[in-house]
Order: structure tokens, then sequence, then C-alpha cells
């Protein structure tokens, strides 16, 4: 590890002309992958030009080369830069949000650099916040990781263990930070649907989580205005249609389903009982 915080310690400026040769390397020399980008930049843009089609490609690999740079920074990174660097826009939606006592889930991709997003994320907000994430195979790339996601408080919770994390701490206001776009394994494809010209399967746990226990959904886009620069936006994706009984109260008008479920409950259960209390109406 002391290694990698020896080459974290260089200036931005001095690993991005690293970043720059290896993304001559990898684009140019070596083809890293180049026909599989290419394949899919054709499937999900027919409409393009090859030249747009192009320009796409070589700035995702600069992208993709930069972030090697920008990630292996944030080792080291002051709050100062980051802040500098990564700004956060509507973080207040959040924090209103998780005040009010809500369990928040923020859905977001793997847009570059995502792992600026994360710390950055912990700057701006003022709520706990869990991000779910999914182990490295390399002790070392695993280890080196965790240092740098949780320099500013975030906790991480493998994704294999979210769901027992999840009931332990159900009641407990916070963020929960889930990525959008990861491909379930084969045992857990359930859901497809077409995508840029391409039949695309999804994790659907979030929908389902968000529906079970009704959670808001928050989402994060990201534009970067230059080099080493972000800016992330959250957007209220969902929320839940009824969270509260004065919610149907107010919408009696509305609630179109009854039913008296009295009728055959037995005295001393809920509904008519021996206290006297009045039978239950429930949606069905």
């Amino acid at each position: 590890m002391f290694f990698f915080r020896i080459i974290a310690s260089l200036p931005l400026g001095v690993l991005y002309l690293v970043t720059d040769v290896l993304f001559l390397l990898a684009f140019y020399v070596l083809g890293y992958r180049r026909k599989v980008v290419e394949e899919n930049l054709r499937a999900a843009f027919p409409e393009k030009s090859a030249a747009e089609r192009q320009r796409i490609a070589k700035a995702f690999y600069r992208n993709l080369t930069d972030s090697f740079a920008e990630t292996l920074k944030l080792l080291v990174m002051s709050e100062e830069e980051l802040r500098r660097r990564v700004q956060i826009e509507n973080s207040a939606l959040v924090d209103a949000l998780v005040d009010e006592g809500k369990v928040v889930l923020g859905l977001t991709g793997h847009f570059f650099n995502w792992e600026m997003h994360l710390l950055g994320a912990s700057q701006y907000l003022r709520s706990p916040t869990d991000v779910v994430y999914q182990k490295i195979n390399s002790p070392l790339f695993e280890e080196l990781m965790l240092q740098i996601r949780t320099r500013f408080g975030m906790q991480l919770v493998p994704r294999l263990g979210f769901q027992r994390d999840f009931l332990r701490k159900r009641t407990q206001p916070r963020l929960i930070v889930l990525a959008a776009d990861q491909r379930p394994t084969e045992q857990e494809i359930r859901y497809r649907r077409p995508f840029m010209h391409r039949e695309t399967v999804f994790f659907e746990g979030a929908e389902k989580l968000a529906k079970r226990f009704e959670l808001p959904v928050v989402y994060g886009t990201v534009h970067k205005p230059k080099r080493g620069h972000y800016v992330f936006q959250y957007s209220l994706l969902a929320q839940p249609l009824m969270q509260r009984a004065e919610n149907i109260a107010s919408r009696m008008h509305s609630w179109s389903v009854w039913r008296r479920t009295c009728g055959r409950i037995r005295r001393g259960t809920y509904g008519a009982t021996t206290a006297g209390r009045p039978c239950d109406f429930m949606a069905r």
C-alpha cells in the first residue's frame, strides 16, 4: 500500500501525463477491447456515422485511463481539493428526506468517475450513507479500494450481505447507494427489456425494495465540465404513493376498493372485539 501512496502523492497533472501514454497504448497500440467497444457502439448508435462513433470511442478510452489516475489520487486527496473538483447539486434533497426519518435509495451508474462521486457525496451530504459494493477478487486491490472509499465516513456493505444488513437497520434513516447498471449473474436474471437496440438484463432488487418498504428513490447524473472536474446532480425518481394513514384519509373519495373485515372474524381478535372496538375496513 505504501507504493500506491507514493504514486498518489504526485500532482494530478503529472499523473495525467502517464494516462496520456496509457491512452495511446490502449487505443492505438494494444487495442485493448477495442473490437468490443466498437461493436457495442455500432449496436447502440446505428444512426451515427463511423466518425462520430470513433470520437465516442476515443473519449471513452480517455476517461478510462484518466479514471486510473483520479481514483489513485483519491487515496491522499485533501477535502479542499476534492470539493474543488467535485460538485454535488441538490444534495439538500437527500438530506431533507433523511431528516424526515426516511431510508432513501440512491441509484447511479458507473459513469466516470463514480469513485469521485462517492467521496464527493460524503463532503456534501449530512446524511449517513451506506454504499453497496461488489467485492474485488484481488485482495490487494480490494484493500486499496476499501481505504479510498471509506476515507470520509462512507459505510460499505458487500452486495451479498446487503439484504441482512438492510433488515437489521431498516428503521435507521440514511441514504443507501446502489449501482443501477450492474449485470446480474445467470442465476439472478429475472428481468429483461430492450435497451439501446439490444435485449438487456437488469437487477430488479431496487424496485422491489422501494415498493415493499415504501422508500423514496433518487437518481444521480453526472456532467464533466473539464478534465478532473465533475458535477453530480440528484433528482427524485420515485416516491411511495401512500406512506401514512393521513394520506389515505385525505383521499377517501378516491379510494375505490373497500371491504368490511369483521364479518367472519373471531371475537377476541382484531375487528369486533370484546372491548367493543369497531370493525376494521381494509382495501383488497
